[in-house]
């Protein structure tokens, strides 16, 4: 197990870090995406994670030379997203390191989720009475890839960005924990990757 002591703090992202649903968004973001007539490109939408879902649209937009309404199709996804039969499981990888450190290290969730969603996944799964703050894109002006969701987590917490250490599993995440002046360790397929 990766060893941490020389933080106070863990920002985890949440879907595809410390619980196990990009699965059904990937379903989601295919049946909005047929609705709208958007190309779904899978992989790319993936490597999309942690950015809010109406600046998805508008990456998308840009990317196919659409002028799709962001309001409209963000909202549809996430009607689709949750009217889906949705099992949340956590990621054992990353819930065992939160397991080690917690009473050691302060904890939170930085995630380009919306609040409610966010509140009701770490909910659901028993992870949100582990954590001192989530940070969730109603929280934030600047959606991953900008620094702003983990900073604001640190803040929170009450530690420097540098007293702590983010896991995410996008490279818009790594990128974000990069511009907060963070470390990232990667979780990838749900195994925390040794730095």
């Amino acid at each position: 197990m990766v060893d941490l002591s020389q933080y106070k703090g863990i920002v985890f992202d949440m879907d595809g870090t410390i619980i196990d649903s990009m699965g059904t968004h990937a379903t989601a973001w295919q049946k909005t995406c047929e609705i709208f007539d958007i190309p779904c490109d899978g992989d790319f939408i993936y490597s999309l994670g942690g950015v809010p879902t109406r600046e998805i649209v508008k990456i998308l937009n840009e990317k196919y030379g659409l002028d799709r309404d962001l309001d409209q199709v963000a909202q549809k996804k996430r009607e689709i997203w949750l009217g889906l039969d949705e099992t949340l499981t956590v990621i054992d990888d990353t819930f065992q390191i939160m397991q080690r450190y917690e009473g050691k290290l302060k904890m939170g969730v930085g995630t380009g989720a919306d609040r409610e969603n966010a509140l009701r996944m770490l909910s659901e799964t028993g992870l949100l009475d582990r954590l001192e703050t989530v940070v969730t894109s109603s929280d934030v002006t600047y959606g991953k890839p900008h620094g702003e969701t983990f900073l604001t987590a640190a803040k929170n917490m009450g530690l420097a960005a540098n007293e702590c250490v983010v896991f995410e599993d996008t490279k818009i995440g790594k990128q974000a924990a990069e511009h907060a002046g963070m470390d990232c360790i990667m979780v990838i397929n749900g195994k925390v990757q040794h730095p």
